[in-house]
């Protein structure tokens, strides 16, 4: 017969208790799991990705309804606890009682609230779970919204990061003099505050709060040296203390948190507690990794296996964008210590290891922390390391005085060494998965969840995949631009515009190519970047595009093109259409094809033909359709309001509009429109890089979609209700696109890099950087918003259409 097992708390660390249970004694137990929060256990070490909006809230699920049911657990979310009744064995909940067996105290911590006038105020908020970020995300929706963040240690830098990438005016305020004082020294603290700054978060050190200022909500906040700032919201990240109330209510052994033996019983044998509620041996843990220790060992005691925890050094890793953060042990002064720094300020790189007796006591490391691991794995075992002290500092690569196998130092390690300090992974846990046929970072990932919590640990991961499989694996990097250089597409994009570089010779010189001019590969790139960040400044080399693009006309198999005139909206004349078809007659076209995006497409003109077919064209008033560039392609209508019983709004006007205001402008990739008078859909915008669908109340506008050999729907970038609005977000976003965009990635890839919601920030909530993308996009289209048929027509450019020699020509005897 089952016994009853009933568990209050249904995070991190219960959740990883009862996989072990289940694996070790899946018929033990029946469970009942209460948790506060309607929900039940996710990955609250993801929560300041969602806060950012680099994940939602699906994405960091860890126990999804489907694992509760198949495990048999009873779910008792968002019920509150509210005694435990030793005597009887019994657990109160709001909705009714639970006898128990056994008993797993999970309640964790409280975040600590200053006790500051003004501290209850609406719009003050904790950071500790997924309701207190999406009440962060909500008041960032507001454009200008400004947020002050009380403490600068790791919760607080993370919630600031993530409102400054939601678009929020951020301040910290530190009571310390430099952040992350119990992790970092003033030295990393001074580099992580700069990098925090030049990201445009503000950062006060040595700040106290006397009182939040209000009447209603949240309107700033009072320093105690009177200095006042602006709050739209207040975040307080100044601490945790565990959470004991139901413990002290039942008369457990409680100091500072729960008492707790070896085997993670409390002083009642029946009921055990793990987390961040508990206290061992006057130690308390806020930490992941020895949360998952605790969570084996109460698996154990709860299949009645004699276990025992025995807590480790651990190390941190700040999980901040673009600040990359190592601490492990005690890097504070003594003169017993002594100190070996390395720094290198170009770089950005602060590293400094505290020795003791020959051993590695602390290690701090900025900017870069490659290394870390191994320095952690020193520290952990105490190793003496007096016969490499000169060259310690550059980590394992470098032991025996010169650049070795980088591998060599991951092959080296033992099994038992730990490679994810989140979920308490060591390398031979990894290297059994490999073993058994987990060939990819993903799936080791799914066997062992190493690198499935803060990700820092991948690239280590990926290193002893690598030291594993030998060249079956070939570690994933980021790829560079073409084999002239090593910097990535993202490199280059933004040295062009922080060392303002206007032409491919300062590219090829100041970025240092292999190569003197490029190659086929990396002209059209570097062209493209050139011409959008600069378009007064940079001239258009033709030479550097695609023949496509040269010829204004696509090239087909038998060396012929063809020639596609824009339709405005898919609208044409009967003026259009005759000139259509006396060009199509004239020059012997063989095929005239309606097209998907409503043009007509002339397939089958000889090159040499291309510049009188133009002239009369133009003749006409039809311009190119530039079916062959990267660029804007075609705005697809339906009939709208003008004629559909069923249209909303005129969809052909302002599809007509749209194409005259962004015709001629050169995007990463093709850029296809559609504007739809109803949610009938019939232009089919919501498989386009921008889709419009005309509503009642006004306009939706979508991007991001595709149908091509990725088909896509589209997703929502605003609702707006005047067509005028619709024109400006939609030029914004092309603008966004053209500055930030990847050469020869659509549209749906760049939004699936940057985020949607980066998107949203940038041309829907910030009017100010929407009207400055629209005024940037109007300057390069003064350049390219022209018709490259009329030029190329001119009779010194059609010369160029010629064949060098006629050899259907007999020579003359």
């Amino acid at each position: 017969m089952k016994q009853k097992l009933v568990v209050i708390g249904a995070g991190m660390a219960s959740g990883r208790a009862l996989e072990h249970l289940f694996e070790q004694a899946p018929d033990a137990y029946e469970v009942t799991l209460f948790n506060a929060e309607p929900r039940g256990n996710y990955n609250r070490l993801m929560l300041s990705p969602v806060l950012s909006g680099e994940k939602t809230y699906k994405e960091i699920v860890t126990h999804d309804d489907d694992w509760y049911v198949a495990n048999g657990v009873t779910c008792r979310f968002g019920e509150h606890v509210v005694k435990i009744d030793r005597a009887r064995k019994i657990v109160v909940g709001q909705n009714g009682e639970v006898p128990y067996d056994k008993l797993l105290i999970a309640t964790g911590s409280a975040p600590f609230i200053i006790p500051v006038a003004g501290k209850d105020l609406p719009g003050v908020v904790s950071y500790r779970d997924l309701d207190d970020t999406n009440a962060m995300i909500d008041a960032a929706q507001r454009p200008g919204a400004k947020a002050v963040v009380i403490g600068g240690g790791l919760l607080g830098l993370e919630a600031a990061a993530g409102l400054k990438m939601r678009g929020m005016d951020v301040t910290v305020l530190h009571l310390m003099g430099h952040l992350m004082e119990r992790q970092l020294d003033e030295a990393a603290g001074y580099l992580l505050r700069r990098a925090l700054e030049d990201r445009g978060i503000k950062v006060i050190c040595r700040a106290s709060t006397a009182a939040i200022l209000g009447e209603e909500r949240v309107e700033g906040v009072m320093l105690e040296d009177n200095t006042g700032l602006e709050a739209d919201m207040v975040v307080m990240a100044v601490g945790i203390r565990p959470e004991t109330r139901l413990a002290v209510d039942a008369h457990l052994e409680v100091e500072r948190g729960i008492t707790v033996d070896d085997a993670m019983l409390t002083s009642d044998p029946d009921i055990l507690a793990l987390g961040e509620c508990v206290e061992h041996r006057g130690q308390l843990f806020g930490l992941v990794a020895p949360l998952y220790d605790q969570a084996k060992v109460i698996a154990q005691t709860l299949a009645g296996q004699a276990a025992t925890f025995t807590p480790k050094e651990v190390s941190t890793k700040l999980k901040v964008t673009g600040c990359d953060l190592f601490s492990a042990g005690d890097f504070a002064e003594g003169e017993d210590r002594e100190d070996i720094v390395y720094r290198d300020p170009t770089r950005g790189v602060y590293k400094r290891l505290v020795l003791k007796d020959d051993r590695i006591i602390g290690a701090v490391m900025y900017g870069d922390t490659a290394d870390g691991s191994w320095f952690y794995n020193l520290i952990k075992d105490g190793t003496d390391v007096s016969d490499m002290r000169d060259t310690l500092i550059f980590g394992p690569a470098y032991q025996g005085g010169a650049a070795a196998d980088p591998l060599a130092a991951v092959a080296a390690l033992p099994d038992d060494a730990e490679i994810c300090g989140c979920n308490g992974v060591c390398k031979g846990q990894i290297v059994t998965a490999i073993n058994n046929g987990a060939n990819t970072l993903e799936d080791v990932r799914a066997v062992t969840k190493a690198s499935g919590s803060c990700g820092t640990c991948s690239g280590l991961v990926e290193q002893v995949l690598s030291v594993t499989l030998g060249d079956d694996f070939v570690i994933p990097t980021e790829k560079s631009v073409c084999g002239c250089t090593d910097l990535t597409h993202e490199d280059v994009r933004r040295l062009i515009k922080s060392q303002e570089l206007k032409s491919q010779d300062a590219v090829w010189q100041e970025l240092g190519w292999k190569t003197r001019n490029g190659c086929h590969v990396c002209r059209p790139a570097i062209n493209y970047y050139l011409l959008a960040d600069w378009p007064l400044d940079y001239a258009d080399d033709p030479q550097s595009r695609f023949v496509n693009e040269r010829r204004h006309a696509n090239i087909q198999k038998d060396g012929t093109y063809s020639v596609v005139p824009r339709m405005w909206g898919g609208i044409t004349t009967p003026q259009e259409l005759r000139a259509i078809a006396d060009a199509a007659e004239k020059y012997n076209v063989p095929t005239v094809k309606v097209t998907g995006g409503q043009r007509i497409d002339l397939l089958g003109v000889k090159r040499e033909d291309l510049p009188s077919m133009w002239y009369d064209l133009n003749q006409a008033g039809l311009v190119s359709g530039h079916a062959y560039s990267k660029g804007l392609r075609t705005v697809k209508t339906c009939v709208g309001s003008d004629h559909c019983r069923f249209g909303t709004q005129d969809s052909t006007g302002l599809g007509i509009k749209l194409e005259k205001l962004l015709w001629g402008s050169w995007t990463p990739h093709k850029v296809k429109l559609g504007v739809s008078g109803c949610p009938r859909n019939c232009a089919e915008a919501t498989c386009k890089d921008v889709g419009i669908i005309c509503v009642d109340s006004g306009y939706e506008v979508s991007v991001a979609g595709a149908a091509g050999m990725d088909v896509k729907e589209t997703e929502l970038l605003a609702k707006v209700s005047t067509e005028q609005e619709a024109i400006e977000v939609t030029t914004a976003y092309v603008q966004l696109y053209r500055e930030n965009g990847k050469y020869l990635d659509r549209g749906y890839k760049f939004v699936a890099k940057v985020g949607l919601d980066w998107v949203k920030q940038q041309v829907v909530d910030n009017l100010e950087n929407r009207k400055a993308l629209c005024e940037r996009f109007e300057i390069s289209q003064s350049v390219y918003r022209k018709d490259p048929w009329a030029e190329q027509a001119q009779p010194g450019e059609a010369e160029r259409f010629r064949p060098l020699a006629d050899l259907t020509l007999e020579a003359a005897e």
